[in-house]
């Protein structure tokens, strides 16, 4: 059984800063491209940032300049560190990664519950 689970949401005024954190674990056998999405109230769910296993990372554009993804491949965790926090980035941020159970296995995503990031004026 695997697991994803986001932490590191809260309130903080805008300007300020957030790092979110995600560990994948249970019976992984390995981890491929993590992705950060976020869903605002009554918007659709959009790709934040994502890293790949070779360590190329894209963002969107919304975040870029603001936004750091990284990872820790033995701790199978990805970070994404905000700064410059603005009111629009209020949202409920998601964690995907994908994942394989074994070798021989494809491979599948695995999302989290969420954490709320919530920015004030």
């Amino acid at each position: 059984q695997v697991q994803v689970v986001e932490s590191g949401g809260g309130f903080v005024q805008a300007g300020g800063s957030l790092r979110l954190s995600c560990l994948a674990s249970g019976s992984i056998f390995s981890v491929g491209a993590m992705e950060w999405h976020r869903q605002a109230p009554g918007k659709s769910r959009e790709l934040v940032a994502g890293i790949r296993t070779s360590g190329s990372t894209n963002y969107a554009d919304s975040v870029k300049g603001r936004a750091t993804i990284s990872r820790d491949y033995a701790k199978n965790t990805v970070y994404l560190q905000m700064n410059d926090l603005k009111i629009e980035d209020t949202a409920v941020y998601y964690c995907a990664s994908a994942i394989k159970l074994q070798a021989s296995r494809p491979w599948n995503v695995y999302w989290g519950q969420g954490t709320q990031v919530t920015v004030s004026p």
